[in-house]
């Protein structure tokens, strides 16, 4: 599926860091491990770039998980975006064995520690939850200061963190209902955190993943809380423009969640970046 999504003309592939879901109806159903997969994808593929939506810091020691990502962008020629969350799903954390409690000053130890090991090399941190004494990254990646760093959430004190320190902002469909105008009160949330640590907020990149719906039928089952956000769907010239609006309302970059997900739909979504690119040539034209 990389390869056919390279070859179509994608610019990204994501993968869910996810362990297991168990959903009322269903047998219990989980990916691969992510990172693993993801080193995979980048020996096999030259240009598109790669990353995990999000990765999740409570499964990994923050240290090993700065390691890895150097490791990743190493592998890829400099192709990582490292997207980063708190974890949500309370079912893999049980199953697991790892702990979920108190998440956000977690998230903010683990992301301290992952950070200052991409841009600088060197930490020397002792938190409540997480330790990194004297730890340097070596050797480097491929890139000085590392991969870009984007962080999903919704939440204040998260947001203001991603404001104060990421390079990025990723919000998942169903918490903006997948439109361009249900991210009116999400990114305006994001501007007041920028504004709240004194950072120009046309800084902050900001993505989404949009569904997308290429056959016709019941939807997939992704896992997780019920998801009430009508899926794009329609012509290659309909699908193209639907996209096209999220450029206007900020977003620079979108990743698909085609259902379902197979060879035949990524294939099937080829016309529909035909259709972006001569949208965007007729627009500088």
């Amino acid at each position: 599926m990389a390869r056919v999504a390279e070859a179509v003309g994608f610019d990204s592939v994501w993968v869910g860091d996810h362990y297991l879901y168990r959903d009322p109806g269903m047998p219990p159903r989980g990916p691969w491990e992510a990172w693993t997969l993801m080193a995979g994808l980048a020996a096999a593929t030259e240009r598109i770039e790669l990353g995990p939506l999000v990765a999740s810091v409570s499964f990994h020691n923050p240290a090993v998980l700065a390691k890895k990502a150097a490791t990743l962008d190493e592998i890829s020629g400099g192709r990582l975006i490292l997207g980063l969350g708190a974890g949500w799903n309370e079912v893999e954390h049980r199953a697991f064995g790892i702990p979920m409690d108190h998440r956000f000053d977690r998230f903010e130890e683990a992301f301290a520690i992952v950070r200052g090991l991409l841009r600088d090399g060197h930490v020397d941190f002792a938190g409540s939850y997480h330790q990194a004494r004297d730890c340097v990254l070596v050797p480097r990646g491929p890139r000085p200061q590392g991969p870009p760093i984007f962080v999903g959430t919704q939440g204040a004190r998260m947001l203001r963190l991603a404001a104060s320190h990421a390079d990025g902002w990723n919000a998942w469909f169903a918490w903006f209902g997948n439109t361009p105008e249900g991210l009116a009160d999400l990114t305006a949330r994001v501007d007041r955190a920028c504004a709240e640590v004194g950072r120009d907020p046309s800084t902050l990149e900001r993505s989404v993943a949009v569904l997308v719906q290429v056959e016709p039928g019941p939807m997939a089952s992704r896992g997780g809380p019920p998801e009430d956000a009508p899926p794009l769907h329609g012509s290659p010239e309909e699908m193209a423009a639907d996209l096209e609006r999220f450029a206007g309302v900020g977003i620079v970059h979108v990743q698909l969640v085609l259902d379902p997900i197979t060879v035949g739909s990524i294939e099937r979504m080829g016309p529909v970046l035909e259709a972006l690119d001569r949208r965007a040539a007729g627009a500088t034209s």
